[in-house]
């Protein structure tokens, strides 16, 4: 076999693995490290690729890229077998810090409204009692008026309808009348004299006639 220039020296050089102190043992699953001593994942195969996402934009990515690239190759090393070198990383990302930030001001809004609502836990039982007080003694009390009330008012629409307005006309014209035929009857009778007859049964002529009349224009409405 032929051999290029160069290859006996790539054969014989040490991998890392060989001339370290030992393979570190990493925290970190075997599908994420691809040997002990290596300094970065390894990349995934398989299904693992298929399945992995990434959440970062292209911005936070390049940061991240920036701030691992001016570290030494021990320090990469630290982070992948440390966990908490590891842990102390992770917090110092301005990434981490914001949504530390955001979580820690949710955590107390939501304390300060919980602390507002037990505050008022004592008005809300007050008012509770109040209400049910009101129920048991002055909603029956305001329940029975309104019925009262009701009932008025539904007598008050029948007196008012068409046909209980054509009734009571009627009977006002029917009164009338009889005034009316009263009246002549004393003045046969020499019961009042001449000028007060004619004055008064004018008066209730004119009134029988008007309501006969207003009485015969309702009868032929359509409403009526």
């Amino acid at each position: 076999m032929f051999k290029f220039w160069g290859s006996q020296e790539q054969q014989e050089q040490p991998r890392p693995q060989e001339v370290g102190q030992g393979p570190a043992q990493s925290w970190y699953p075997p599908s994420v490290v691809g040997s002990p001593s290596s300094s970065r994942p390894a990349t995934p195969t398989g299904s693992s690729s298929s399945t992995s996402h990434s959440f970062q934009s292209p911005s936070e990515a390049a940061a991240l890229i920036t701030v691992l690239k001016n570290r030494s190759v021990d320090e990469l090393r630290k982070l992948l077998t440390d966990k908490d070198a590891y842990h102390q990383f992770l917090l110092s990302l301005d990434q981490v810090k914001i949504q530390n930030n955001i979580r820690d001001e949710l955590r107390e809004e939501t304390l300060q409204i919980a602390r507002g609502n037990l505050e008022k836990e004592p008005r809300i039982m007050e008012l509770r009692n109040q209400c049910r007080i009101i129920r048991t003694t002055e909603l029956a009390a305001a329940q029975e008026k309104l019925n009262e009330l009701e009932r008025q008012k539904e007598e008050l629409l029948r007196s008012c309808s068409p046909a209980s307005l054509l009734q009571m006309l009627q009977e006002a014209m029917q009164k009338t009348d009889e005034e009316s035929e009263a009246l002549h009857r004393q003045f046969l009778d020499k019961e009042i004299d001449l000028g007060s007859f004619v004055m008064k049964y004018k008066n209730l002529r004119t009134t029988y006639h008007k309501r006969a009349l207003i009485h015969l224009a309702a009868k032929a409405s359509p409403t009526g």
